[in-house]
């Protein structure tokens, strides 16, 4: 199966009676100090589950065939919280290993979705270890955040559902982690619109994937260390980025933070830290718009307890 616009539209039909359409919103810049941009923002954190990661996972549980061991998944959380979300939706046994770095919010919203939960190692590579050696043993049938075939073309489907809300977008900011996300947009928009990938500054994967020409071990740290933060890049996707993604833009953890609070400030919106990246790039003046630039934004995901904004 390719993962191109063919596929990631069969794949949207297929999921469609299982997620949300999330809605996108205009945003003139100058409520956010920069005056003449205007944004398109889309919404996706309000995704069953908290984050775009649900349309891959049930694109897994569907197009594959789920053994009577269930399914299998190590994440920072939010690939968990999906798969466990998808496997109760179509009553299958689920298992998610998280690393020690995972956040209250992610490990609850878990187990509140009935999956077995299991603490283990300090990063993700550490509950993806343990993961493949349950998967080995059990039977069960892994579901990866991001070197998965079906994860792309799930997540892709956020770029076909962007592209029919605001067909005119010169350009979509995309928060880049294992690239299952990115991958996805990427494949679904090629060069009809630019898509641009961000990364924080202390977990640079695509970024130095690209520098380096192949996938590269990676720092993994920062304040969205667990969503942003995986050692490289997936091998799937790595081609896709290579032909379709513009460029990458790095944001500091500052950055972050002020896009979280800039969010919550002028829209009432909470997100976590991975899902207010993208938004960081255009508001730290990272990625700088062109004159008449119509830009689209992906807020991606909201699995927090950090709502203690005054």
């Amino acid at each position: 199966m390719t993962v191109d616009r063919h596929s990631i539209a069969e794949t949207d039909s297929l999921i469609r009676p299982y997620i949300r359409r999330t809605p996108v919103i205009e945003v003139d810049g100058a409520d956010f100090g920069l005056p003449g941009v205007r944004l398109s923002l889309k919404l996706e954190f309000l995704q069953h589950s908290g984050s775009f990661k649900a349309r891959g996972a049930f694109t897994n549980l569907l197009r594959r065939e789920v053994p009577p061991a269930g399914v299998v998944a190590a994440s920072g959380g939010n690939h968990g919280a999906a798969v466990a979300y998808a496997a109760m939706r179509l009553g299958k046994p689920a298992r998610i290993f998280v690393p020690a770095v995972a956040s209250p919010a992610k490990i609850e919203r878990i187990r509140g979705y009935g999956a077995s939960l299991v603490v283990t190692g300090e990063r993700y590579a550490d509950a993806l270890a343990a993961s493949e050696q349950w998967a080995a043993e059990s039977g069960a049938m892994p579901v990866h955040a991001y070197e998965q075939v079906e994860t792309l073309l799930g997540q892709g489907t956020v770029g076909l559902e962007f592209e029919e809300q605001n067909p005119e977008l010169d350009s979509v900011l995309v928060a880049c982690g294992g690239g299952g996300l990115i991958g996805g947009i990427a494949a679904w928009y090629g060069r009809r619109a630019k898509v641009v990938g961000v990364e924080p500054e202390a977990a640079p994967t695509l970024f130095m994937a690209l520098e380096a020409g192949h996938p590269v071990d990676a720092p993994a740290g920062g304040i969205a260390a667990d969503s942003l933060a995986p050692r490289s890049v997936g091998q799937i996707m790595f081609p896709i980025a290579q032909a379709h993604v513009s460029h990458v833009a790095l944001v500091t953890d500052e950055a972050i933070i002020a896009a979280q609070q800039a969010l919550w400030n002028v829209l009432r919106i909470v997100v976590e830290p991975g899902g207010a990246a993208a938004f960081a790039a255009v508001l730290s003046r990272r990625y700088q718009p062109q004159p008449g630039e119509r830009v689209g934004v992906l807020v991606c995901g909201a699995n927090t307890t950090a709502v203690n904004f005054q």
